[in-house]
């Protein structure tokens, strides 16, 4: 299942994180609609509002199905056919969406025979380990691993465009494969909502829970389940699968309450001791390395160090079906976590929803 996501960028980066080649080739920014309703946020819940990627041609007759757009969205799925005049007398959930049910039940078969299908954007997902023999549960935070290239640190359809560095060269969003629908209440107020659809886990994540978001991984995949204009219906769920391609690590308990909206939502604990980690032993190695090896100034020449001098992070505290190794992740993550803190302005921080 998805509960508990994080999506703190502000409207414009976000955007540029999203950047794509359309039909023709040419870099494109996907246009916002509605930017005002959208609230930044590490600590994202059902019902809050949540940035999606849809095509252009759900709002305009004429676009190129390949055009994008973002649009913020309630997250939890209210079906067009809904008779009552307020959202929330929904008798049954809809964050989530079962791809083995999908198609059997109407409040997503529906939707989503018409087309109606988005990506979901998050910086990643939370997700709890229950703990054996307690009532205890441990949050972990899931997201792409972010891997250096040789042209500036980015990652994915960056490398097939040009002057990308001055695009975007940061986190690499998480893509989760949703459905969405328009609802319009008996006064005449329109409201559009989501569900993220989920899968069997994979290997890697099966110790923390047995579902886990559909992840599109990869501009092919985003652009191919976007396109409903021209991508069918049996084509897209191939798409619909779990993926390995996934890393974690333990944060803290604050992100349990979804009030809570501060960085160290996601940022990395000891489970030892159940606090953020110092920068000692491996941890101490993989700031060094980060401090030294800028991503953009970095020789692609130059010789990649041995792997004991990276850390592991992801599946290092799971005792079961570890995931593959990942370089370097976790370290990522505080490196754009601080920078995000100490470049943005104050004024533009996220606020609680």
């Amino acid at each position: 299942m998805c509960g508990r996501t994080s999506c703190h960028l502000p409207p414009d980066a976000l955007a540029r994180a999203c950047a794509y080649l359309d039909r023709r080739g040419r870099r494109r920014l996907p246009d916002w609609r509605d930017p005002d309703k959208y609230c930044p946020s590490y600590n994202k819940s059902p019902q809050s509002s949540s940035p999606v990627l849809l095509s252009r041609l759900h709002f305009e007759k004429d676009a190129d199905s390949s055009d994008r757009i973002i649009a913020p969205m309630r997250w939890g799925l209210v079906p067009s056919w809904f008779k009552e005049d307020d959202p929330s007398k929904l008798q049954f959930n809809t964050t989530n969406c079962r791809s083995d049910t999908m198609m059997e039940k109407r409040t997503f078969r529906v939707p989503f025979g018409k087309g109606r299908r988005c990506v979901v954007l998050a910086d990643g997902f939370y997700e709890w380990q229950r703990c054996q023999g307690t009532n205890q549960r441990q949050p972990y935070f899931i997201y792409f691993p972010q891997v250096k290239t040789e042209k500036s640190g980015s990652t994915g359809v960056a490398d097939s465009l040009e002057n990308w560095e001055k695009v975007w060269d940061n986190w690499r969003l998480l893509t989760m494969a949703g459905i969405f629908d328009c609802w319009e209440s008996p006064e005449g107020n329109v409201l559009y909502s989501y569900t993220i659809i989920t899968v069997d886990s994979c290997k890697g994540l099966s110790d923390i829970h047995h579902r886990m978001p559909a992840i599109l991984d990869g501009e092919e995949a985003v652009s191919k389940w976007l396109d409903f204009g021209e991508v069918s219906i049996a084509e897209a769920l191939k798409l619909i699968h779990p993926t390995e391609n996934i890393t974690f690590h333990p944060v803290s308990p604050v992100v349990n309450n979804s009030r809570n909206n501060t960085p160290e939502c996601l940022t990395p604990i000891d489970l030892v001791v159940k606090k953020e980690l110092k920068p000692s032993g491996s941890s101490q190695r993989m700031l060094q390395w980060l401090a030294t090896k800028s991503p953009k100034k970095e020789d692609p020449k130059t010789p990649q160090k041995e792997e004991p001098d990276v850390p592991q992070w992801s599946s290092q505290f799971l005792q079961k079906s570890p995931l593959p190794t990942k370089r370097g992740s976790a370290g990522l993550l505080e490196r754009w976590l601080k920078r995000e803190k100490e470049e943005e302005p104050v004024a533009k921080r996220p606020h609680s929803q």
